[in-house]
């Protein structure tokens, strides 16, 4: 349920049926995982009903199409400059929903509208955001309105699945010599904090996020009869290096950003609560011992995290398996990297038999500013959308395209301008997924102030 906020600051008119045009984005099912099926077909016409329903945007900035997915617009400044561009960032790929497809309560592809809501996969996660910055776009084009630096609109097409196509993308303006003064993909939300004492609405911008590992164990054993075990099987080796790594996890560590974050959920919370969550901003120590005490989610704050998430051996009940492994997912630290990971794992599973071999791993990134003009920018575009909506910095848990840019650029920030109650956040990926209207028509709201907010920018 939408909260009631006072309208935004700007009332300029906007074109209407912002509602329709996502609907029509939800309608195409450009589902990355399924591409070695499908093809690119969905994906090309994706791209096709954006130029036909942001008609300026293709008339007027440059376009380029960088591998097979990735769509970079450039947004010429008013006058020429030699500052650095700002980079807005979006993905139009959704995940599938295969399994799901009796709980929703309409069909995940119809893009429904109903009672103020558009209902289908990717409301939120991205194409709601997507269609928001484009709107923006669009209607300032309208009015001649140009930025005074370059803006360059990076959005990828395959973020559900790794992310190359954003990664390529920030790669290729690299070595064109493009170092942006920040970068905006989404992450965060305007929501609701999950600790007590703290009510109300919050514009939850991640300034960093952890890195995000797949390591596999494998091993191998002597096979034969299972009427004949010969010590320990390669499952059951495979299982107890398993069962130590739970047994023995990271050890805690507080971010800035999460000091930063409790710092600032205490000015907003109620005064029982607020010397506490104080004293948790201010003693990193103490933060790192306490946070694990209060759940799963305060505990991925603070602390690598590990998942054995697949299984493999054996061929029949009765036969001793040749062969084992297990894949593990793991979320790393600020502060930790994927080598000094691999080195504990090996350490804790201390058995020469395990392989323990990295799959593919990204970097824990650096921690971005909120102490610089790009952070105004972004608290100033939340006021002018969500007037009386406090910005709060965090910790982002969850993989992001915005990390492609981290390596080269120290501002990146992680945030969609739509409201999301708990239950739209875990409509994402999930059943359900919706937005209101009004969040897509507030967030408009916040690319138009943000966009606007250059101008003042470049004279600080």
């Amino acid at each position: 349920m939408d909260a009631e906020w006072p309208p935004p600051a700007d009332s300029t008119p906007a074109r209407e049926g912002i509602a329709e045009r996502l609907s029509r984005m939800i309608q195409l099912p450009t589902i990355s995982v399924d591409l070695p099926h499908t093809g690119l077909g969905v994906f090309e016409e994706f791209e096709q009903l954006l130029a036909e329903l942001y008609p300026l945007i293709h008339a007027k900035l440059a376009k380029e199409k960088i591998g097979e997915l990735g769509l970079v617009f450039d947004w010429a400044p008013a006058a020429p400059t030699d500052g650095p561009p700002v980079v807005l960032m979006a993905h139009f790929d959704v995940v599938p929903v295969v399994g799901q497809e009796a709980e929703w309560g309409a069909p995940p592809f119809e893009g429904r509208i109903v009672e103020g809501e558009v209902l289908g996969r990717g409301a939120l996660d991205d194409k709601g955001a997507l269609c928001t910055l484009l709107e923006s776009v669009e209607n300032l084009l309208a009015q001649d309105w140009a930025p005074p630096m370059r803006v360059l609109l990076c959005l990828g097409g395959d973020e559900e699945d790794h992310g190359h196509a954003a990664r390529l993308i920030a790669e290729t303006l690299r070595e064109r010599g493009v170092r942006p003064a920040f970068v905006i993909d989404e992450g965060g939300a305007i929501t609701q904090i999950p600790f007590p004492g703290v009510p109300g609405w919050f514009a939850m911008v991640g300034l960093a996020e952890k890195g995000v590992m797949t390591v596999e164990l494998s091993t191998s054993g002597t096979g034969g009869h299972a009427s004949a075990p010969s010590g320990l099987t390669a499952v059951g080796r495979i299982a107890k290096a398993v069962a130590k790594l739970n047994r023995n996890p990271f050890p805690p560590h507080t971010p800035g950003t999460v000091s930063q974050l409790f710092g600032a959920i205490a000015d907003h919370a109620e005064p029982r609560y607020a010397t506490a969550y104080r004293l948790v901003g201010r003693a990193p120590v103490i933060s790192a011992r306490a946070l694990p005490l209060a759940g799963n989610e305060a505990t991925a704050m603070v602390r690598t995290t590990l998942a054995p998430t697949m299984l493999d051996g054996g061929s029949s009940s009765n036969v001793l398996p040749s062969s084992a492994s297990a894949t593990l997912n793991i979320r790393i630290n600020i502060g930790e990297s994927t080598a000094s990971v691999m080195a504990r794992l090996r350490r804790v599973i201390a058995d020469s038999e395990v392989i323990v071999r990295l799959v593919e791993g990204d970097e824990p990134t650096p921690e971005a500013s909120t102490t610089n003009a790009a952070w105004k920018l972004i608290t100033d575009a939340v006021e002018a959308s969500y007037p009386g909506v406090a910005t709060l910095p965090y910790l982002t848990m969850a993989a992001t395209d915005g990390r492609h840019w981290h390596r080269f650029v120290a501002d990146v920030y992680r945030f969609a301008p739509l409201q999301m109650d708990a239950a739209q956040r875990a409509s994402i990926h999930g059943v359900d997924e919706r937005v209101s209207v009004d969040a897509l028509r507030r967030g408009e709201r916040f690319y138009r102030a943000l966009l606007l907010g250059l101008v003042g920018a470049t004279h600080e």
